[in-house]
């Protein structure tokens, strides 16, 4: 995407050049309407030419067991029971969240290492990344991913390079059950309140859409038939308002904002003395499984 269309960069006060003007894009990720597949996660290796160690898991579908530097979107399952004993598959995609106001971005002082666009997509820069681990320090969600091999951070990008030339990302184009969609924000809220009202007419009573207020929004959504309990889905601890994973994760990022900034410089080199990040966030084979 051109210079024109980044609104704000990390560790820098230099003011963008003049932004166009942009809708914001969302993807909505409807959890009812998914099958576990995996076509989305295979399209994003695809697309960006991805390759990671797959192998074996013992006890979980999960796999890899967890994001790396090489898996950007990554499909969680949980097996929850019911409240009548019954048993229900819970399915979440995983990945970046694009959020409205990144800790990621915030945290790093590299500058220009993380850019965040008029059309909401937070990207990263890998030429400026120092490899220090602040965005996963800063990260709410757990996303970003040190790689073993270069030493920089990764993530999902929303597909940055096929929304510049007005394509879909990956994942929404490959997916077969029409549980991954894209848009402007606008129509994606639009298009989950209807869904939301389908769901509740058909005895979900808790349906509804996650998208939280603690990171400003995101443009990564999802539509929940248990919305007043998100961190079932392991992943995203809730309700919507709340500071998504809160507590030690906040706490985290609430220090590396202190230390990292103009503040003698030790907040930047304190996580790599500390051994952060630790080896199942810098991209390396996943812990086994069961």
């Amino acid at each position: 995407m051109a210079s024109q269309d980044i609104i704000a960069r990390s560790a820098t006060t230099t003011v963008p050049p003049s932004v166009r003007q942009q809708q914001e894009v969302a993807k909505l990720i409807d959890t009812t309407k998914c099958i576990g597949c995996k076509a989305c996660q295979v399209a994003c290796s695809e697309w960006n030419e991805l390759r990671d160690e797959v192998g074996h898991n013992h006890g979980t579908y999960d796999n890899p067991q967890d994001l790396t530097a090489e898996t950007w979107t990554l499909m969680r399952f949980t097996e929850h029971e019911r409240d009548d004993g019954n048993l229900e598959w819970l399915i979440r995609k995983d990945g970046c969240m694009h959020c409205a106001e990144p800790g990621c971005l915030k945290a790093c002082p590299s500058p220009g290492a993380i850019i965040k666009h008029a059309n909401g997509i937070v990207d990263f820069n890998q030429d400026h990344c120092i490899g220090c681990g602040y965005c996963i320090t800063g990260c709410p969600f757990n996303i970003p991913r040190i790689s073993q091999k270069d030493h920089k951070a990764y993530k999902c990008t929303l597909c940055s390079d096929r929304v510049t030339v007005g394509l879909e990302p990956a994942c929404v184009k490959t997916c077969p059950t029409g549980a991954i969609v894209f848009g402007s924000k606008d129509e994606m809220k639009v298009h989950a309140a209807e869904r939301i009202v389908d769901l509740k007419s058909r005895g979900y009573d808790k349906a509804g859409l996650y998208d939280p207020d603690g990171v400003g929004g995101t443009h990564v959504m999802y539509v929940l038939h248990h919305a007043d309990t998100p961190k079932l889905y392991a992943g995203p601890a809730g309700p919507a308002g709340d500071q998504p994973f809160g507590g030690v994760v906040e706490g985290l990022h609430q220090a590396a904002g202190a230390a990292g900034h103009g503040r003698g410089g030790i907040g930047r080199v304190l996580p790599l003395c500390a051994g952060w990040p630790p080896a199942s966030r810098r991209g390396g084979a996943p812990h086994a499984g069961g």
